[in-house]
């Protein structure tokens, strides 16, 4: 083989595991959040476990990317051990698709079988691809341009190492080599080796499959320990990923490394015993990219069949071997996990879930806040005080993973879900900021021993009732990404501007007549200015929402705008506003 060939072979290589990458981050772009909803919303049982494991893995052509998002989501909370188990058995079964796409390099002839091969179509689908990119504005027709070149480039790449592998056909030394792999423990060991560093199991297989066409020197009985130690080696990734994680977290990569193992010992022990026994006859024949394709998803068929109904004693299994040391906090887990970070689009959808526990706990808090100013609790005080620290370290981990997030390859949908994630965060950490302050003058009253008079309280009241409202109209459709019922906060932002006027100008009154106190007068004030702050962070959370929905980026041009293309609807709503909360 002389140097020429060996280049030939790492060029190949390199252009293989490159379209291997594109393909799989083009992919998981397209298919976008989807992939946490499956992934968390489907695993009630191991069956639909295994049955989306394998379906999301084959879209994604990345079994370790199923695994470390795994890891992410037992680390993160939103899955248990018990769930993600079947999920990794389906990834085992999903990534064996790879291996079936890439036998299409070995098929040849004519008619139907020439169009099926790679070196027919793969021109065709690079141009097509590069033409999409190039020609097209939709950011979905780029990433299925994408696809299509990632795909190529895998197909290019492994004919240029098929190839290269050519000259090794009648290479004594090399046939030498590959005799010595079908010791069962050499080979696993080689086949484990050979994809640990290589961190991807379906580029251990393309290059097996490669040197299987074209050297005529790999025979079953070569093959088959080297599968079943690839499959050994692809557990690195998750053991390397579960690095820091929590003990759940660990439990999941452990999983996943006892299903292959104890998988693999099974098997070969199970094969070699009815090989000793019956001498199969095909152990020494030569086998091409089907065969290693086909031994590559009965091993892992088989692997799911037998450990599908102990899926509980594999549980524990991880359990004992990674154990909870007592006095331990089971649940100190951070709120965003950096594996997840890896597929984008499962970040941002973990980012949303994170988010929406923090408006959840920011509407509690200031509901919390403004009873206080009808009946003053110090404990539900220091409780507003706590949450408002919450909050504030929830705003800090969001933007700092969410600055992570904007540095990767995001789809448009993305690149907006990202922006008022960004934008909504920092009007719920203003909110919590002003349940402080509300909190802070119900305080100052409790401790001066001083109340407003009934009409003044009354008059608050109505103020509370008001915000509560918005409140919750600007949480529920940042939650439900409701833009109908966000079109509805401007209106009674606009009602509550005008209370707080209305409320000013009656304490006037009130002061003239002296029903009231200048130093009552200034802790009303601060409460009406507290409360129409709230109000316009509610209102930039639904406008926010709404700007995106309609590609619109102007604020304050973008509510005069909607203002006066609805007036009609706007101001019914404003009236029914006004009248409801009329003093």
């Amino acid at each position: 083989m002389t140097l020429n060939d060996i280049l030939s072979m790492l060029g190949g290589l390199a252009v293989f595991m490159f379209g291997m990458h594109t393909l799989s981050a083009a992919l998981e772009k397209l298919a976008g959040g989807r992939l946490e909803h499956w992934l968390e919303k489907m695993t009630s049982n191991p069956v639909k476990g295994v049955a989306l494991g394998a379906g999301v893995t084959a879209l994604i052509q990345s079994s370790a990317a199923t695994t470390v998002m795994m890891v992410g989501f037992v680390n993160s909370g939103i899955m248990k051990l018990s769930q993600a188990i079947g999920v990794i058995m389906g990834a085992n079964i999903g990534t064996t698709a790879t291996g079936w796409i890439l036998s299409l390099s070995s098929v040849s002839g004519g008619g139907i079988m020439m169009l099926l091969n790679p070196k027919t179509f793969t021109p065709i689908l690079a141009v097509i691809g590069v033409a999409m990119i190039m020609f097209t504005k939709s950011d979905r027709r780029k990433t299925i341009g994408t696809i299509l070149i990632g795909f190529s480039l895998l197909m290019f790449g492994m004919n240029t190492m098929s190839a290269a592998a050519e000259v090794l056909q009648d290479n004594e030394q090399f046939a030498n080599v590959m005799v010595m792999f079908s010791n069962p423990f050499l080979g696993v060991l080689a086949g484990a080796l050979l994809t640990a560093v290589l961190q991807s199991s379906s580029v251990s297989i393309g290059i097996l499959q490669a040197l299987s066409d074209k050297t005529g020197t790999i025979t079953y009985s070569i093959a088959l320990p080297i599968i079943l130690g690839q499959n050994i080696g692809s557990c690195v990734t998750a053991l390397i990923s579960s690095i820091g994680a929590n003990k759940s977290a660990k439990r999941v990569a452990i999983v996943h490394l006892y299903f292959n193992i104890i998988g693999t010992v099974v098997f070969l022990s199970l094969f070699y015993i009815i090989n000793a026994l019956v001498d199969l006859p095909f152990m020494s024949e030569q086998l091409g990219a089907v065969g290693i394709a086909t031994i590559h998803t009965c091993f892992n068929m088989l692997a799911m069949l037998i450990f599908l109904p102990f899926t509980k004693q594999l549980e524990k299994l991880a359990c004992l071997t990674v154990r909870d040391k007592p006095g331990e906090e089971s649940n100190a887990v951070p709120m965003l996990d950096k594996r997840l970070l890896n597929t984008p689009s499962v970040a941002i959808e973990q980012c949303k879930n994170v988010a929406f526990k923090m408006a959840k706990l920011t509407q509690k808090t200031l509901l919390m806040s403004m009873e206080l100013v009808k009946k003053f609790d110090p404990k539900i005080a220091q409780e507003v005080i706590e949450n408002e620290n919450t909050i504030d370290i929830y705003e800090d981990n969001i933007g700092s993973y969410i600055l992570k997030i904007s540095s990767k390859d995001l789809s448009v949908t993305d690149s907006q879900a990202v922006s008022n994630l960004l934008h909504t965060i920092g009007d719920l950490e203003r909110i919590s900021d002003h349940a402080v302050n509300i909190e802070e003058a119900a305080e100052e009253m409790y401790t001066k021993k001083v109340r407003f008079s009934e009409s003044a309280e009354k008059e608050v009241g109505i103020m509370i009732n008001a915000v509560t409202e918005i409140l919750d109209m600007s949480i529920r459709s940042f939650i439900n990404s409701d833009v109908p019922l966000a079109k509805d906060v401007e209106p009674l932002e606009d009602v509550i501007d005008e209370l707080r006027t209305e409320l000013k100008n009656r304490h006037v009154e009130r002061l003239r007549e002296g029903v009231c106190t200048i130093e009552l007068g200034f802790i009303l004030q601060d409460l009406l200015t507290n409360f129409e702050r709230v109000s316009d962070h509610c209102s930039n959370i639904a406008v926010c929402l709404i700007q995106i929905n309609d590609n619109s980026m102007d604020t304050h041009e973008y509510m005069n705008e909607l203002k006066r293309l609805e007036k009609s609807e706007f101001m019914d709503e404003f009236n029914r506003y006004r009248s409801k909360y009329a003093l």
